[in-house]
């Protein structure tokens, strides 16, 4: 019964367009016919707890039964996310500014909520001086980039932010965050996130799931949902061991970034060993959540949240691995 409803809400939310560009390329590819594919994709709903895009985009048409078993899909992911991270819990993740206060220390950029701004106007004028000049309006339920406005200072004063922030609903405020110089050369276009998976074991260990690289590819945000890549980064070294992968399947997997022309594999992270003590510390600070995604800024002064995620994605986390890895999740499932 769980699967039909998953079915229909894959339905009612599903990007026809892409649907239609996934078939004809795996048709192309396979010589298999549409109505096939099709067909095969609504049994693995059902047979693997998928979605109708993600068998395409796991590439189960190329792929046994034994390979396809090795995949998290959207079904298996919100029910181990939802026992890991608890509704009643996960408001820390869900809302920004309850995230922000609650991991204020490992932040390297100034953000504000409106209520806040309402009350202290010292802290719109820091906001409005800050070095990058630039400002970055959100909603502090916002997913995936959405509900985001990046603007100039200098358009804003003291009073006349609180009336537009309302006005637009807008209900948080951030310092525009210029990243190190050597993610600038990756990709200028947008600040290239770091998204590292953390999972405590039953012993409040931290056990790292993956660390990917968010590249932006003539961009101004950097999620893969965009038409953007993802790149694995070793968790030792710091650095990109394979090529950046699209969630678009009609795109080839890129060794040099298509804009740039830097080297995607063998990139180096500044700031890593900085970057996964943070994360390793922030894990265990509320282990009621017990899996999340951390999104992670690189700057000249080193890493700082942005963002966690209950709900962290299964394609940035398994695409760029070019496999799939539930295996991993199993020993901490109830």
């Amino acid at each position: 019964m769980k699967r039909i409803l998953y079915l229909g809400y894959y339905l009612k939310n599903l990007d026809w367009k892409k649907l239609q560009s996934f078939l004809e390329y795996a048709s192309k590819k396979t010589k298999k016919t549409k109505i096939s594919l099709l067909g095969d994709a609504f049994y693995s709903v059902f047979k693997y707890n998928i979605s109708i895009l993600e068998y395409f985009q796991f590439r189960f048409f190329e792929q046994n039964t034994e390979q396809r078993k090795t995949w998290a899909g959207t079904g298996y992911m919100f029910e181990y996310q939802l026992t890991m991270n608890p509704k009643k819990e996960r408001i820390i993740l869900d809302d920004k500014r309850r995230f922000f206060k609650e991991y204020q220390k490992y932040f390297v950029h100034q953000v504000a909520s409106l209520e806040e701004m309402k009350n202290n106007p010292e802290v719109i004028q820091q906001l409005l001086n800050n070095p990058s000049g630039k400002i970055v309006f959100k909603v502090s339920d916002g997913k995936c980039g959405i509900a985001v406005q990046v603007a100039k200072a200098k358009d804003f004063d003291v009073k006349s932010i609180v009336p537009f922030m309302e006005k637009n609903q807008f209900d948080m405020i951030e310092e525009f965050i210029v990243q190190h110089s050597e993610l600038n050369k990756l990709s200028p276009s947008g600040v290239n996130t770091v998204r590292i998976f953390t999972q405590l074991d039953k012993n409040n260990e931290v056990i790292l799931l993956g660390c990917r690289q968010r590249i932006s590819v003539n961009s101004s945000v950097d999620n893969m949902a965009a038409g953007n890549m993802a790149a694995v980064i070793d968790e030792n070294s710091g650095k990109i061991i394979d090529a950046g992968i699209y969630s678009d399947i009609t795109k080839n997997e890129e060794i040099i970034h298509p804009i740039t022309n830097v080297s995607i594999i063998g990139f180096q992270v500044p700031f890593w060993n900085e970057t996964i003590k943070m994360v390793k510390e922030a894990a265990i600070l509320h282990p009621q959540n017990r899996s999340i995604g951390w999104d992670i800024v690189i700057t000249e002064n080193g890493p700082g949240f942005i963002e966690g995620n209950h709900d962290w994605c299964k394609l940035l986390w398994q695409l760029p691995a070019k496999k799939g890895l539930k295996s991993l999740l199993k020993p901490h499932s109830k």
